[in-house]
């Protein structure tokens, strides 16, 4: 299937652009051509970015996770507080779990349903995905997951990395009780590693029912999609 999406991009791509570059002199024809092909490359190049960070993120491979950062970048996990710079960046990525991970952990963070929008330029973009949580700890019980990424990316020097990362977790629950009978927090900022900023966003997960602001636009008809109908808080009696 993935081979399949390699090939089939690029074709696809030059039909969609072949009759409206028909109609312009050569050199521009080629040019509009040369655009459209580093745009696919650059959406292919985020997709394996994003998927190479949850390989790394997985297994506790700290020091090369944040190597896909950004100097200036940020990563921002649930209520846990935003961190900057690749550096403390590299830092907090410790209160997740030893580096290499070790026996009896287990840290799954999968990234399904990409929607990634390269900026016109080809120089920024950002990326929407699904999540799919496993986590473990020595002497504790499973927690399954679910929540949503997203994400900004830049490209430096040729190269995509990430600009921010952002998971918004929507649920966690105990392995065995599942989410019919447990609903677990997310937890807060460290004290043991103060992050550098405050949360950008405040809500509840499960059993509240928070949509993140969507980083594109509606696909067909081009309306925003950040102001969200959201539930009401169960506890504080209003939005979020």
């Amino acid at each position: 299937m993935r081979l399949c999406t390699l090939i089939l991009l690029p074709l696809l791509g030059w039909l969609a652009v072949a009759p409206a570059a028909a109609q312009l002199p050569s050199a521009e024809r080629v040019a509009a051509l040369r655009e459209r092909v580093e745009l696919l490359e650059s959406h292919d190049a985020i997709e394996n970015l994003q998927a190479t960070f949850g390989y790394f993120f997985d297994k506790g491979l700290w020091d090369d996770t944040a190597d896909l950062f950004a100097e200036d970048g940020s990563f921002e996990y649930g209520l846990s507080g935003v961190y900057v710079g690749q550096e403390h960046i590299r830092r907090a990525l410790l209160l997740y779990g030893p580096s290499g991970l070790a026996q009896g952990y287990l840290n799954n963070h999968m990234q399904l349903q990409a929607v990634i929008t390269v900026a016109p330029d080809g120089r920024t973009a950002s990326g929407r995905f699904q999540g799919m949580v496993m986590l473990a700890e020595p002497g504790t019980n499973g927690i399954w997951g679910v929540g949503i990424y997203e994400n900004r990316y830049v490209r430096e020097d040729g190269v995509w990395k990430i600009s921010s990362l952002h998971f918004y977790p929507s649920a966690f629950t105990d392995y065995d009780k599942g989410w019919a009978r447990s609903a677990l927090p997310m937890r807060g900022p460290s004290a043991l590693l103060p992050p550098d900023r405050p949360s950008t966003a405040i809500y509840r997960s499960y059993p509240g029912n928070f949509i993140p602001p969507f980083s594109y636009n509606h696909p067909v008809t081009g309306a925003p999609l950040t102001n969200l109908p959201q539930a009401v808080d169960s506890v504080l009696g209003e939005l979020p």
